[in-house]
C-alpha cells in the first residue's frame, strides 16, 4: 500500500523498481473475505505495470521479480483473473466517493490508485466508472427482458426495452464528459504506456517471466474497454454477430473479466432469443422498440470510435510532428493500435457496422 499510494512520483523519478526489489515476499494467506483480495489484487495490478513500463516502452522489464510475481499470481488466480491489470481492476475496482452519502458524481469521486497523468488519468477513470453506472438499469432491463420472455408478457417486454435504450443513450452521454475531463495529449503520450500488456505487442514481444511462477515468458493482452461486460452483455441480448476476427477478440477478452461476469454472460447466451421472439410475435411496437436499442447500441459505437480517433489517431500525428514536445516521447509500438492489442479503428468500425445491420425489418 506504501508504495501504491506513491506510484506516480515513484514511476516518474524512476525509484519504483528500486521500491519494489526491496519489497518484502507478501503472504497471502492474512488477505480475509472478498474485499481484501480485490484490494490486494489492484495494488498488485497497478505496481506490475508501472515495474514494467516505468522508462517507457524502449526499456521494458522482461521479468517481474519474484516478491511481486509470486502474490500477484496467488491473487489472480483466487480471484479467477490473469496476472495483469484489467477494466474490472482500474475502473471498477478503483473508486471512492468523497462525501459517502453524496450521489455518484465526478465531483464526489475519487480513484483509490492512479499512474502518471494527473487530472486526465483520474478523469479518463472517473468517467469510465460513469459510463458502467449508466449501463445498470440497462443490465436490469436485460434481466427483466428475459424474464419477460420467458413469462410471455409483452407489455414487461416493451417496458424493459425500452429502458435498455435510455440506458444505452446514458452510456453514450457519459462517454461524453471525456472530453471535460482527458487531455488527449496526456492520455496518448503518458497514460496509455501503463495500460499496455504484452501480448500483440511489438515492445515486449516474447511477453512476460513471472519470476518464481514459470520459467516461460507469459503473454498478456492490455487493458482494453472490450474487458467490460456492458457491450458483451448487449450484443448477446440483441442478438449482434460480429465477424470472426471482431468476435474471437472479444470472446477472448472473456477471459480478463470476473468469472461472475462470464457467468452471467453465459447466462444471457443460453436464454430465449429476444430476436427470435420479437420476429415470431409479429409485435410492431416491439419490433420498433427492439430497433431503437439497436440504432442506439450502433450510435454509442459511433460515439466511442470518435473518441479513439481523437484520443489515439489525432494524437498520435500531434505526437509525430512534436507539437507535444513538453511531453514523454509517446509510444511508437502501439501507434494504430488500441492498448488491447486491436487495431482500433478497423475492429471498431466493423463491430458498429455489424450492430446496424441486426435491425430487423418489418414483415410484409
Amino acid at each position: 500500500m506504501e508504495i501504491a499510494n506513491r506510484l506516480p512520483q515513484l514511476i516518474e523519478s524512476r525509484q519504483l523498481r528500486a521500491q519494489v526489489n526491496e519489497m518484502p515476499l507478501l503472504n497471502c494467506q492474512f488477505l480475509t473475505g472478498y474485499r481484501e483480495w480485490r484490494l490486494a489484487r489492484l495494488v498488485l495490478s497497478f505496481i506490475t505495470m508501472g515495474y514494467v513500463w516505468q522508462d517507457g516502452e524502449t526499456q521494458p522489464k522482461e521479468i517481474l521479480p519474484r516478491n511481486l510475481a509470486l502474490p500477484f499470481v496467488e491473487v489472480s488466480r483466487n480471484l479467477g483473473l490473469p496476472p495483469i491489470l484489467v477494466h474490472s481492476d482500474l475502473v471498477l475496482a478503483n473508486w471512492a466517493t468523497r462525501n459517502p452519502g453524496g450521489p455518484l458524481e465526478i465531483r464526489n469521486l475519487d480513484t483509490i490508485i492512479s499512474f502518471p497523468g494527473g487530472e486526465s488519468l483520474r478523469g479518463f477513470i472517473l468517467v469510465t466508472v460513469l459510463v458502467e453506472k449508466a449501463a445498470v438499469p440497462g443490465i436490469k432491463a436485460l434481466v427483466q427482458a428475459v424474464n419477460a420472455i420467458l413469462q410471455s408478457s409483452p407489455d414487461s417486454l416493451l417496458q424493459a426495452l425500452q429502458r435498455l435504450r435510455v440506458s444505452i443513450q446514458d452510456i453514450t452521454g457519459a462517454l461524453g464528459q471525456m472530453h471535460d475531463y482527458v487531455d488527449p495529449d496526456i492520455f496518448y503520450a503518458v497514460i496509455r504506456i501503463f495500460l499496455s500488456g504484452w501480448k500483440d505487442n511489438p515492445a515486449l514481444p516474447a511477453g512476460l517471466v513471472y519470476e518464481g511462477v514459470s520459467k516461460e515468458p507469459l503473454s498478456y493482452s492490455g487493458g482494453s474497454a472490450a474487458q467490460s461486460t456492458i457491450l458483451h452483455a448487449f450484443d448477446e441480448f440483441l442478438g449482434v454477430r460480429h465477424s470472426k476476427e471482431s468476435a474471437d477478440f472479444l470472446h477472448r477478452m472473456r477471459d480478463y473479466m470476473p468469472p461472475s461476469h462470464r457467468a452471467f454472460l453465459e447466462e444471457i447466451c443460453v436464454a430465449p432469443s429476444l430476436r427470435t421472439h420479437i420476429m415470431s410475435s409479429g409485435n410492431s411496437q416491439l419490433l420498433t422498440a427492439y430497433n431503437q436499442c439497436v440504432e442506439s447500441l450502433a450510435a454509442l459505437r459511433t460515439y466511442h470510435l470518435a473518441l479513439v480517433t481523437k484520443y489515439l489517431i489525432t494524437a498520435a500525428s500531434r505526437a509525430k510532428a512534436q507539437r507535444t514536445s513538453h511531453l514523454p516521447r509517446p509510444p511508437q509500438a502501439l501507434e494504430e493500435r488500441g492498448t488491447g492489442g486491436t487495431a482500433v479503428v478497423s475492429f471498431l468500425k466493423s463491430v458498429r457496422d455489424k450492430t446496424l445491420e441486426t435491425l430487423l425489418h418489418p414483415s410484409g
